[in-house]
């Protein structure tokens, strides 16, 4: 289908972060429409669109927020059904190449706020959180600046719009740790703990903020919420595939003519991207590439025309993730590539996990000395060993995003590696074990 802007449709408007101009491009008619159904209504609303949560994991979004115990009808509720829901905005944006949600934030902040409102309300929620990353403070300002608008326009408060609804929003600012990107580690920050993820279960939808039935959603899930209210989710599903539908914000950067935020259907190519953002830089052409952010494996050119849905990324061996698509030439070194990622983790790592915490510190020894033409023949086996240890046998996703890269890495260029090897190292290789990287995480 033609490429018709939805999400980024107000970009370009001028001051489109004013609630003026919202309301202008029809903003809050979506709201309007939904305080006039049932709760349950836009459950199975966002449920038959088949939105998928545009945090990385790509789970459905009306099903998460099915899974939020309520009471029944005529019953008097008990347990977690009795308890006040919460709604928490996933809003830290931290994946290396990731970069659609503070823009959407800075450009459009209303459009997440109706989001929020109307997500809310339909899981019976009193009281949201937006959680922003801590270095985003223009975007941190314009979403302060944006609910105090809707609070004065009685869009947020006591008696939303005359429907007897009430909603009290906060915007809540990180101190930047990357771990707090990870839902739970993302609530312990806000009761004012270190961030550090928990054991699940139990999960958020029964055990979440304060204890409390919590539904987590990331910037762009809730920001397509009013446009599935209003279009339908008929509409909403002409957009990409069956099973990854909708318009999707895919951030470019690195070795493109015009790096930036494309809005695109679900299952457009990198090839098709490329060719929007002007091609590959004169003169050079693509090595390798990140569908979706450091934390999954790399594809190559033979991928260019992998649609770029959550099904068909992970058919072809690697994850959507946050659609952070870094393009990388010929004239870049995986090995320092691949190097900076394990430099990035090792940092950010919240050292609550053995396998994470000292995984991630050796990759970088063994990277750097691989970089500085220090290596063994060993070292390549040392790396596989170490996913070894990490994938699979961590509270959070981060020490199974951190072996992504270097497994691929490995499994592609492999003989990147061996030219950085001194002479006599190399010819050891040959009478080394084999090298079988374990794989990549799923």
């Amino acid at each position: 289908m033609p490429l018709t802007p939805v999400l980024t449709s107000r970009w370009g408007a001028e001051q489109s972060w004013r609630l003026s101009t919202y309301e202008e491009l029809d903003g809050y008619a979506a709201l309007r429409t939904a305080l006039s159904m049932q709760p349950d209504e836009l459950v199975t609303l966002v449920k038959d669109s088949g939105l998928r949560g545009r945090g990385g994991a790509g789970f459905p979004t009306g099903m998460k927020w099915s899974f939020i115990p309520q009471p029944k009808p005529g019953e008097e509720p008990t347990g977690p059904a009795a308890m006040p829901k919460y709604l928490v905005v996933n809003a830290d944006e931290g994946e290396p190449g990731t970069c659609k949600d503070v823009p959407l934030m800075m450009v459009d902040p209303h459009s997440l706020i109706e989001g929020v409102i109307i997500s809310a309300y339909a899981i019976r929620s009193k009281f949201a959180v937006i959680y922003v990353r801590g270095e985003a403070v223009h975007a941190h300002r314009r979403l302060m600046n944006a609910v105090g608008e809707a609070y004065a326009a009685g869009y947020l408060g006591s008696d939303i719009l005359g429907s007897g609804y009430d909603l009290e929003l906060v915007v809540h600012a990180g101190a930047g740790a990357y771990i707090c990107g990870e839902e739970t580690a993302l609530l312990d920050s806000l009761e004012g703990y270190r961030g550090q993820p928990r054991l699940k279960p139990p999960f958020p939808a029964v055990a979440g903020l304060y204890g409390a039935p919590t539904v987590i959603n990331n910037v762009e899930s809730l920001a397509s919420v009013p446009f599935i209210v209003r279009g339908g989710a008929e509409w909403f599903k002409e957009f990409g595939p069956e099973k990854s539908p909708g318009p999707k914000i895919y951030s470019l950067s690195g070795r493109i003519v015009r790096p930036g935020q494309y809005e695109a259907p679900m299952g457009t190519t990198l090839r098709e991207l490329i060719e929007m953002a002007g091609g590959i830089r004169p003169g050079h052409e693509l090595k390798f590439w990140t569908p979706g952010g450091s934390s999954t494996p790399y594809f190559t050119a033979e991928h260019l025309d992998v649609p770029l849905d959550f099904d068909s990324v992970a058919a072809a061996g690697s994850m959507l993730g946050t659609t952070a698509l870094m393009i990388f030439d010929e004239t870049d070194s995986i090995v320092e590539a691949t190097l900076r990622f394990s430099e990035f983790y090792a940092h950010e790592s919240c050292g609550k996990c053995t396998p994470c915490r000292e995984g991630t510190f050796w990759y970088v020894r063994v990277l750097r000395r691989f970089v500085a033409g220090q290596g063994t023949a060993e070292d390549l086996d040392t790396l596989v060993d170490i996913s070894d240890n990490m994938l699979g046998r961590t509270f959070c996703a981060l020490g199974d995003g951190a072996t992504s890269c270097v497994t691929s890495s490995i499994q592609l260029f492999k003989d990147d590696y061996l030219a950085l090897l001194p002479p006599e190292e190399r010819a050891r290789v040959g009478r080394s074990l084999p090298i079988e990287p374990v794989g990549v995480a799923s």
